[in-house]
């Protein structure tokens, strides 16, 4: 009876989500179209990806594929891709931030192996989403990865849900 009420009494677990690479494989699509439109140019394909921006890999192909950059996603950009996607619903939960540390949650799901910011010491525990650049990364027994969305990420979820209400009694 008392893990029922303070089941009913802790709030849901708040997930944060990254978009790119972990909802959205827009990276694979961007390298396709790159490729159709110039089949002639060297390229790093995503099983050879190390690392988050690959930027030395580039360069070792050819000094000048490693300058410049562009950010390609515009935030009207990504709100269409996630009401498209996910539902209007969803819409009103983005979050848009350069710094994840400042945010507030109990989990966020990211394939970017380290999360700098701000907060040396966030409210939320990184689960890294296993991808092209991060899959060669063996992780310390103390942090949790996330295989793809087939993986029982559910059992995440609910392993933090557990870890609150034993703290909350």
């Amino acid at each position: 009876m008392a893990a029922a009420m303070a089941a009913r009494r802790a709030r849901p677990v708040r997930v944060l989500v990254d978009m790119d690479g972990v909802l959205a494989d827009f990276e694979a699509g961007l390298l396709r179209g790159f490729r159709r439109r110039f089949p002639g140019e060297p390229h790093v394909t995503l099983e050879e990806r190390r690392g988050f921006l690959a930027r030395e890999q580039y360069r070792a192909l050819r000094p000048d594929l490693a300058h410049g950059g562009l950010h390609l996603l515009q935030p009207s950009a990504e709100y269409r891709w996630v009401e498209n996607h996910l539902g209007p619903q969803f819409v009103e939960r983005i979050i848009l931030t350069r710094d994840k540390t400042m945010v507030l949650g109990d989990l966020l799901i990211d394939d970017k192996d380290t999360i700098r910011g701000q907060e040396e010491t966030p409210s939320w525990e990184h689960i890294l989403f296993t991808c092209c650049h991060n899959q060669h990364l063996a992780l310390c027994p103390t942090r949790r990865r996330l295989l793809s969305w087939s993986d029982n990420w559910r059992e995440i979820i609910e392993s933090k849900r557990g870890a609150r209400i034993v703290d909350s009694s």
